[in-house]
């Protein structure tokens, strides 16, 4: 335990609260059990340490420990909880819950034995609290968390914080929002920067090896998450992987199942399997019309991959900018509000509002008529009536 102590103390130390999420602010950390889940590279680690870091001394009462550490090959969970808890720990923060195999009994344990303990743990975002026995989800209160907005990698990259603005004011008080923030910046200067490396914030540490880390983290999601926690054979990971390389040379597109099996060698069944699960994963994100409903069973209207940094490092056939202006409506929309595809335009946001996504030369011809409907722009800096500039989409969250 000395040595986990002394890796956390090592954490802590380097950890900076100069520029903190607006995400730690969205969890209610007065819960005794906090969940975050979310894909690899979003900053989970970073952003319970700098929780701690902000309400913790680095003493005995709170302890960070990551479960892929070697410790727990020969120590259990549950007997460090015990140990720490005995000797007056108030706070033990979890990461990687998902390394371990018994994660979800010994944390119900650890809530039921320990009740004046405090938990907060991180896990991927493939992570369901149900795992047979070991119920988590009447304890613990999970949050799901998406990758930097525009508006964040702003703040990250330029040093510049703007306000959230609610998809109503968006569509509202869009020339007067506009007009707020480009007393300070210019966004279409940095906006081609986002698309590309933005999305993850460990673009900080990096930027000329950013893909190569992206790649890395999308080899680990594909050769370990997946096979983990859906119990896919070793050899059928090829399958995973032809699937998304398929996927990311075609999105957006209204996937044809058959044709999809017949080009990757994976039954219908099977395919519509690995499908949700790379949903799941966040590698790609399924469109629906809203009357179907979202579940694996219903073909979705159409794929996407998940954000536009992943479309910069998998497409091999150089980037559609219509796909990009999609991709990162969806992106930015959908991690805040219910998005469905539309029979009029390409989207229709929060049961209400359709948009048609396009150049700055998109005309409003094919929403004409249509109540509460907007055509959203690229390449221009402020709108006017309900033609709305793409770049504010960012600013949601």
């Amino acid at each position: 335990m000395d040595k986990l102590l002394q890796k956390y103390y090592s954490k802590y130390a380097l950890t900076q609260v100069e520029l903190v999420r607006d995400f730690l602010h969205v969890i209610d950390w007065s819960n005794r059990f906090v969940g975050i889940k979310g894909s690899r590279g979003v900053g989970k680690t970073t952003l319970i340490l700098q929780y701690i870091k902000q309400n913790y001394k680095a003493d005995n009462t709170s302890l960070y420990v990551s479960l892929d550490d070697m410790y727990f090959a020969e120590n259990s969970l549950y007997d460090l909880a015990d140990t720490f808890y005995k000797k007056g720990g108030e706070l033990l923060a979890i990461d990687e819950v998902h390394r371990y195999k018994n994660w979800a009994i010994e944390l119900k344990n650890i809530y039921d034995d320990m009740p004046d303990l405090k938990v907060i743990f991180t896990g991927s975002s493939l992570l369901h609290l149900q795992k047979g026995k070991a119920d988590l989800s009447r304890r613990a209160v999970i949050y799901s968390m998406p990758g930097l907005s525009y508006r964040e990698f702003l703040l990250f990259e330029k040093n510049i914080a703007f306000p959230k603005y609610s998809l109503e004011q968006v569509i509202e008080d869009h020339v007067s929002v506009v007009m707020e923030i480009i007393k300070k910046i210019k966004p279409l200067a940095s906006f081609e920067n986002y698309l590309n490396y933005g999305y993850y914030p460990f673009f900080l540490e990096n930027i000329q090896t950013f893909h190569q880390k992206l790649e890395e983290i999308i080899l680990t999601v594909l050769d370990i998450d997946l096979p983990q926690f859906a119990s896919i054979m070793p050899a059928n990971i090829i399958y995973l992987k032809k699937l998304l390389k398929i996927i990311s040379n075609s999105v957006p597109f209204k996937p044809n199942m058959n044709s999809l099996s017949e080009r990757t060698g994976i039954s219908i069944n099977t395919l519509k399997h690995y499908v949700n699960l790379l949903k799941e994963a966040e590698m790609i994100k399924l469109l629906h019309f809203m009357n179907k409903g979202i579940n694996s069973l219903n073909k979705p209207e159409k794929i996407y991959l998940n954000n536009t940094n992943l479309m910069y490092n998998q497409c091999d056939n150089g980037i559609n900018k219509g796909n990009i202006r999609e991709t990162y409506f969806f992106n930015q929309v959908g991690a805040v509000y219910k998005v469905n595809a539309s029979k009029e335009a390409d989207f229709f946001v929060d049961e209400k509002y359709t948009f048609e996504i396009g150049g700055k030369n998109k005309t409003r011809k094919q929403i004409s008529g249509l109540k509460n409907s907007f055509v959203v722009k690229d390449n221009i800096e402020i709108g006017y009536d309900n033609i709305i500039p793409l770049w504010l989409f960012g600013f949601l969250y």
